[in-house]
Parts: structure tokens; sequence; C-alpha cells
């Protein structure tokens, strides 16, 4: 097995532009997501946090010319009765839905968007 503590060396040592290529290459090659932050070591030896965003906020922006239909997605995506998902269609820019993965805010955003709706996600 290799030196554990020179490999923990070479990683602390890592730039951020390696550090992001070290995960793209864990994530695209062996299906491992690395964590939300990422600690390295500047050329300075001075330590360095680079954040990810892990959660997200999709926000209606407007409902677009197919209210009806935006609002029927929205309540079958959120869970909400008629008149709650009516009431979030009706004063947008709101939130349709908190916290969710990237993969689900992109999802909602994609189903939101061929409705005819304006989505933001934060």
């Amino acid at each position: 097995m290799a030196d554990l503590k020179q490999f923990a060396e070479q990683l602390v040592n890592l730039t951020v532009k390696e550090v992001n290529e070290l995960a793209t290459i864990l994530k695209d090659e062996y299906g491992i997501e690395p964590a939300a932050a990422a600690v390295v070591v500047s050329a300075g030896g001075e330590a360095a946090a680079e954040e990810v965003q892990t959660e997200f906020t999709v926000v209606l922006k407007a409902a677009g010319a197919s209210k009806l239909a935006v609002v029927k997605l929205v309540k079958e995506l959120t869970g909400l009765g008629l008149k709650e998902a009516k009431d979030v269609v009706d004063s947008a820019p709101s939130n349709v839905k908190e916290g969710v993965t990237k993969e689900e805010a992109e999802g909602l955003k994609k189903s939101l968007e061929e409705a005819g709706a304006e989505v933001e996600l934060k």
C-alpha cells in the first residue's frame, strides 16, 4: 500500500484547479460524489475553502401564457391542493420547492419551463 502520509501531503498541496479536476475524475470514472466543501492549501500555505452548493430552491418567476397548465404542474410536483398551487403561481415570484438536490431542481425547472413557466434556481 502507498505511503499514506505522503499521499496526504500530496492531497493537501493540490491547487483549487487540481481539486476540481480530481472531483470530476472521482465522479465521472468512479461514481464517487466528493464532499460539499473541499479544503486545500494554496501556494502561500494558507487554507482556502471552496464550497459547492448542495441544496437548491426552485423559484417560479412567472407563470407564462399557459397559467392553468403551470398550476396543474405545480400541484402535481409539490403535492399541494389546487388552491394552494394556484396561490403559489399567482404570487410569483415564489418558491415552488426548497432544499432539493441539484438533479431534482433541474428536473423541476425543465418540467415547469416546458409548461411555459419562467423558473430560476437559487
